[in-house]
C-alpha cells in the first residue's frame, strides 16, 4: 500500500481500543493515515492516541469551522484513496445505508468517491438484528466491503458473532481492495452475470435456472489481473468480489440499458448472463386468476445484447458464452460467426450439469477453426484460465 491514503474512520465502541495498533499496521504497509472520529468514539480512546501513531491531527468535527472553511471534508473525501471505518456500530451501519451525514465521517463518506470499507463491532444479538442485516446487506449491493465480523468472547460477557477483526487481518484486507497489477490493469471490463427475469404479472415471472457463480468467478478472475470490473448482475444470492462495482437488474431490458451505459468505457466484454430469449408479450398488473384449464401466454423476442454490443461501431472486445444441450461446439461456433464476436465459451448444459453447481467444463473458440479445451473444474479455476486466454488475446489484437 505504498503511498494510498486511508481515512480511518472510527466510531463508539470498546473495539476502539484495538484501532491503534490498526493505524500502525496499515503504516507499517505503507499507508498514509488520517483518522477521523465520531463523538462516541472519543468516550473510549483520546485523539491524541492517534495522532501519536498516525503522526496527523485527528479530524472529528463538521462544525470545525477553522477547517470547515476550506471545505475540509470534501478535501478530505477527495484525498483518500480508500475510507476504511473499523469499529463500525451498529448507528453507523444505518446512517450509512440511509444516506444520514450528520457527522464528519458520514458526510465525508457521501462525498467520496472512494471506496469504503466497513468493519462491525457490536454485540451479538444487535449484530442479528434484522434491520443491522438488512442495512449490511443494502452496502454490499452498493459496493461498500464488509469486513468481519469475527465470532468471541465480546466485552459484555456474551460470547458470538459480532468481534471486530483483528487489526493485522483488517489491514490485510484493506490490501486486497486495491488493485493489483497485472496484464489488465488500466484496462475495464464489463461483464454480465446470472439469470434475468421477465414478467407476467405482478407476482409471476418468466426465467431460468443461472445462479451467477460463472459470471462472478469471471468478475473475482478479472479483478485479479488488475482490470477494473463492472458487473452487470440478474437476481442471483452472491455478494459481488471486492473491488469490484455491481449493478443490479431484473429483466432484459434493464440489462441492456446497464451494459448500454457502460460500455463505451469497457476495453474487454463478457456476455456470461442466460438473458432471456422471450418474455411475455404483454404482463398484466393483476394476478391472473386460475380461471382456465388452459393458459396461452403470447411472447416476443427480448434485446440482443450480446450482438448489441458486437455491432457497435467502436465496440470492445468481445466475448459470449453458450449454453447448448446438443451439439455443442456447432451451435457455438455458429453463434460466434453470426454475431461477430471476438471468442466464445461453451459449455453443455442440462438437468445435473452447470446450474447450480460450483463446477463447469469449457471449450473456448475463434475465428478460423481456433479451439482451446480448457477442461473440467471448480468454476473459480476455468475463470482464471479463461481469463488468462481472454487477456492474451485482447492485448495482442490491440497491439
Amino acid at each position: 500500500m505504498n503511498g494510498k491514503r486511508i481515512v480511518l474512520g472510527i466510531t463508539g465502541g470498546i473495539a476502539a481500543y484495538k484501532s491503534p495498533d490498526l493505524v500502525r499496521r496499515l503504516v507499517e504497509r505503507g499507508a498514509e493515515v488520517q483518522v477521523v472520529m465520531t463523538a462516541g468514539a472519543q468516550a473510549f480512546v483520546t485523539p491524541l492516541t492517534f495522532q501519536a501513531v498516525s503522526g496527523r491531527e485527528v479530524r472529528s468535527d463538521l462544525w470545525d469551522h477553522a477547517a470547515e472553511a476550506a471545505m475540509s471534508h470534501i478535501e478530505l473525501a477527495r484525498w483518500a484513496d480508500l475510507i476504511l471505518v473499523a469499529p463500525a456500530s451498529a448507528d453507523f451501519l444505518a446512517h450509512l445505508a440511509h444516506g444520514l451525514a450528520d457527522n464528519l465521517l458520514t458526510t465525508m463518506c457521501l462525498a467520496s468517491d472512494a471506496p469504503v470499507a466497513v468493519a462491525p463491532a457490536m454485540n451479538r444479538v444487535m449484530w442479528a438484528n434484522a434491520a443491522t442485516q438488512a442495512n449490511v446487506q443494502l452496502l454490499q449491493e452498493r459496493g461498500v466491503y464488509v469486513f468481519g465480523p469475527a465470532t468471541g468472547s465480546q466485552a459484555c460477557g456474551e460470547t458470538g458473532e459480532g468481534r471486530m477483526v483483528e487489526p493485522t487481518a483488517l489491514a490485510d484486507a484493506a490490501m486486497a481492495v486495491f488493485p493489483t497489477q497485472g496484464p489488465l490493469s488500466g484496462k475495464r471490463v464489463l461483464i454480465t452475470a446470472g439469470p434475468t427475469r421477465e414478467r407476467i404479472d405482478p407476482v409471476r415471472f418468466i426465467s431460468n435456472r443461472s445462479s451467477g457463480k460463472m459470471g462472478y468467478a469471471v468478475a473475482q478472475a478479472a479483478r485479479e489481473l488488475g482490470a477494473e470490473v463492472v458487473l452487470v448482475s440478474g437476481p442471483v444470492n452472491l455478494c459481488a468480489p471486492q473491488g469490484i462495482r455491481r449493478e443490479n437488474v431484473e429483466s432484459a431490458d434493464q440489462m441492456y440499458a446497464a451494459v448500454m451505459k457502460e460500455v463505451d468505457n469497457a476495453d474487454i466484454f463478457i456476455a456470461t448472463a442466460a438473458v432471456a430469449d422471450y418474455r411475455p408479450a404483454s404482463p398484466t398488473d393483476s394476478k391472473i386468476k386460475k380461471l382456465a384449464h388452459t393458459l396461452e401466454i403470447p411472447m416476443e423476442r427480448t434485446v440482443d445484447i450480446l450482438h448489441a454490443v458486437a455491432q457497435l461501431p467502436d465496440r470492445p472486445f468481445v466475448v459470449g458464452f453458450a449454453a447448448e444441450t446438443d451439439n455443442v461446439e456447432v451451435h457455438a461456433r455458429a453463434k460466434l460467426e453470426r454475431k461477430n464476436l471476438d471468442l466464445i465459451a461453451v459449455n453443455e448444459v442440462g438437468d445435473t450439469k452447470v446450474f447450480d453447481q460450483d463446477d463447469n467444463a469449457l471449450v473456448l473458440l475463434w475465428a478460423n477453426g481456433g479451439r482451446e479445451d480448457l477442461g473440467a473444474g471448480a468454476k473459480t479455476l476455468l475463470a482464471r484460465r479463461l481469463m488468462g486466454i481472454i487477456a492474451n488475446r485482447y492485448l495482442a489484437a490491440a497491439k
